[in-house]
């Protein structure tokens, strides 16, 4: 089940990059909540909270009630920027979530007893070529990972993401319809 983390903004009078490195300069990050109809905000966040949120883990795929001027935005993180060299955030993308939205997020693959396999205890490995899945789900319903079981497979045996079995909810955006 899908988190909600309250984050509070403060709403920048001006966008562009301009605006955004004036932000940058007085130790914040410039961001922007866009969707749902809505015309595009652009907001300021506290540089400290946003990236201990960014390097705790399940930034993208989880929920935030973004405080603006007294008013709270669902949203979830769409994209972020790094600085390059020294890996600061410069930059944070939200989405607007309407009632009831259904979008499009990368779910992580969890890889469950693979010690128990006979091909490791043989001597081969587990080689994961395919770290998360893209699915479709409702907003609130954000699974934490997607359990898979590789106790039962031999060398040179896989298991492919047709054969993983997704929790209720969710669709695989690969599939054929």
């Amino acid at each position: 089940m899908a988190t909600v983390n309250l984050i509070k903004a403060a709403a920048r009078s001006r966008a562009g990059k301009g605006a955004a490195r004036a932000e940058r300069r007085l130790g914040r990050v410039p961001g922007i909540i866009y969707g749902d109809g809505k015309p595009a905000l652009p907001i300021s966040l506290e540089y400290k909270d946003i990236r201990q949120r960014i390097y705790a883990g399940r930034f993208l795929t989880t929920i935030h009630d973004i405080e603006v001027d007294g008013v709270k935005h669902r949203v979830i993180p769409r994209d972020f920027q790094l600085d390059a060299v020294r890996d600061l955030p410069l930059h944070v993308d939200f989405m607007r979530l309407g009632e009831g939205a259904t979008i499009r997020v990368n779910i992580p693959i969890h890889v469950l007893n693979a010690d128990q396999s006979p091909g490791v205890k043989r001597g081969g490995t587990v080689s994961i070529v395919a770290h998360t899945v893209a699915v479709r789900c409702r907003a609130d319903a954000i699974p934490a990972g997607i359990d898979v079981d590789v106790s039962e497979l031999e060398i040179n045996y896989s298991k492919h993401l047709s054969d993983v079995v997704l929790p209720e909810g969710l669709r695989d955006l690969n599939e054929k319809p």
